[in-house]
């Protein structure tokens, strides 16, 4: 029971951080070979493996200043396996709001995530994360040019 509640914690750990933009600490709660997996169809969809995960949390801090304000409605574990439930309520860089549902879940080992699916509202985030996740890319380029 003891691991349970100490990978909810860290479960909680990784979204908060992420919803924050805080790459660092997002970092710190995911194995180095971590893969997350955005599950559904949208354009936003897929596989996310450890450097990608952490360059989102970064463009996040970007997209999202005041972050998604996780509001958790629970958190379940049974040994290395944690699911999360929230909602995000956020203002994005362009003043639009941004309020999604979520479902996570998680596999961790040695005290941090190994492997999760994250289901969401991908047509939402399609819509609004897309195109700034997009111009930011579009900005990263030009820098690089």
């Amino acid at each position: 029971e003891a691991m349970s509640e100490q990978n909810k914690q860290v479960v909680r750990d990784f979204i908060e951080a992420f919803s924050r933009g805080d790459t660092v600490a997002a970092a710190a709660c995911l194995a180095p070979e971590a893969v997350i997996t955005a599950r559904g169809f949208g354009k936003l969809s897929g596989p996310r493996p450890y450097e990608f995960i952490v360059a989102t949390t970064g463009a996040f801090k970007t997209l999202i200043p005041e972050g998604l304000r996780p509001r958790f409605s629970s958190i379940i574990a049974e040994g290395d396996r944690v699911a999360a439930e929230f909602t995000g309520d956020a203002t994005l860089v362009n003043g639009a709001r941004y309020c999604n549902e979520y479902c996570m879940t998680y596999v961790l080992e040695n005290g941090k995530i190994i492997s999760g699916n994250e289901y969401f509202c991908t047509i939402l985030a399609d819509d609004r994360i897309g195109p700034l996740l997009a111009d930011v890319e579009g900005e990263r380029k030009q820098a690089e040019a």
